[in-house]
């Protein structure tokens, strides 16, 4: 079962986004701010497949995790999937300058962010499901 590890300062959306992954069928950890999520990426048995991350979060920014999480041993590397309140290009732009794979627009829907983490994942079943349910939500 693949790993996922959640970074934000807000506890609310700590718990939003475990509920949402966890619900499409993947265990999710967490850590409230880019400092311990390092600790706990290098404190992992199980290596995370995927880290879903904040921008603005005290002692570690999202961008600054991203920088030391590329410096990492490859072993340890994993996609990541920003999320984050800052919708402007220039943003999104800093967050793949960082190395991101993703980035969302909080609040992000359901739906978008199962999409997104399955293909980061390589997990097309996850994806179409969420689709089909995107089928029949109201826009």
């Amino acid at each position: 079962m693949k790993h996922i590890l959640v970074v934000d300062d807000a506890a609310t959306v700590r718990l939003y986004h475990r509920k949402i992954l966890g619900d499409a069928g993947w265990r999710t950890a967490e850590a409230c701010n880019g400092l311990e999520a390092l600790e706990a990426v290098q404190a992992a048995d199980d290596p995370f497949d995927l880290f879903v991350v904040d921008v603005n979060m005290p002692r570690l920014d999202g961008y600054a995790f991203v920088r030391e999480l590329r410096r990492l041993p490859l072993a340890l590397q994993a996609p990541v999937l920003m999320v984050s309140t800052e919708a402007r290009a220039q943003d999104a732009a800093a967050g793949f300058d960082a190395g991101v794979n993703g980035y969302l627009v909080k609040p992000s829907r359901p739906h978008e962010l199962v999409v997104s983490a399955a293909l980061l994942l390589g997990e097309r079943a996850a994806a179409e499901a969420a689709c089909a349910r995107l089928a029949g939500e109201p826009s």
